[in-house]
């Protein structure tokens, strides 16, 4: 079973896309067969792979609105088993083109299902907001939701009006969505408050919380840049360590939940 993730805050600035495109990269080398969906008109996961979204022929809006097969829009990146289904900046408009579209909400679910049965997973990377754009990926994260959460006070505001979000999603679209997990990003070891937050995380959502942590670290911030995963830029550092670490987990979650479902 191909394994369908949505990468999900409202809040921008978390560490969405680095856990997305890093979590994609580090599965790609662990052996897995992975599709990165770039939902996000910001295109900040399409840049991270090195790919420039303004030249690309076609990208996710094309096949959310336009209907193109996935198969035209899918990109080989340059990472083996990783592809990539590039935004582009006519993304930011799908949402008002979609809102008269018929079954709006599962055109996304639609694009996607010829081609599930390449990968292993699936991993989309939202917009920070709650939209038309997320509640499409919502409806088709069949694995559930990844939740990367910034170990800072602001951010864990926001995380009973999402948690609040998943539970409408699957009420009204998608009756096995469930989170995942919750990646707690940007730890900065000095402070009490990021054990705090971490803490107070881990109280409320005592089986969700990943064990790995990540780390703040300026290699993650610069791999973008490069338009390359931390994996590659710069595999023995400490950001790169968290989310091998990261990918491991969630593998053992889903053995365990198959093993759970046998």
């Amino acid at each position: 079973m191909t394994h369908v993730y949505a990468l999900v805050n409202q809040k921008g600035g978390v560490g969405k896309t680095t856990t997305a495109v890093n979590l994609a990269a580090f599965l790609a080398a662990a052996g897995h067969r992975v599709l990165l969906v770039d939902c996000d008109p910001q295109a900040n996961a399409t840049s991270s792979l090195g790919v420039d979204a303004d030249e690309v022929e076609y990208s996710l809006y094309d096949a959310l609105i336009n209907r193109v097969p996935l198969d035209r829009v899918i990109i080989l990146s340059s990472l083996l088993r990783l592809d990539l289904v590039a935004s582009a900046p006519k993304l930011a408009g799908a949402d008002v083109e979609m809102v008269s579209m018929l079954t709006r909400e599962r055109l996304l679910q639609r694009a996607l299902e010829p081609v599930l049965h390449r990968y292993d997973h699936v991993i989309m990377d939202c917009p920070p907001s709650l939209s038309l754009l997320t509640v499409n990926a919502l409806t088709c994260a069949r694995s559930g939701v990844i939740i990367p959460i910034q170990c800072e006070y602001l951010p864990l505001e926001g995380l009973g009006r999402l948690t609040h979000t998943v539970s409408l999603v699957r009420e009204h679209l998608n009756p096995d969505l469930r989170i995942f997990g919750i990646v707690m990003t940007m730890f900065d070891t000095r402070t009490n408050l990021a054990h705090d937050v971490v803490a107070d995380v881990r109280q409320h959502f005592p089986n969700e919380v990943f064990e790995s942590i990540i780390p703040r670290n300026v290699r993650l911030s610069e791999a973008p840049s490069y338009g390359q995963p931390v994996s590659v830029y710069a595999p023995g550092s400490p950001g790169a360590l968290a989310y091998q670490a990261l990918a491991n987990e969630v593998l053992a979650r889903e053995a365990r939940s198959n093993g759970t479902a046998r």
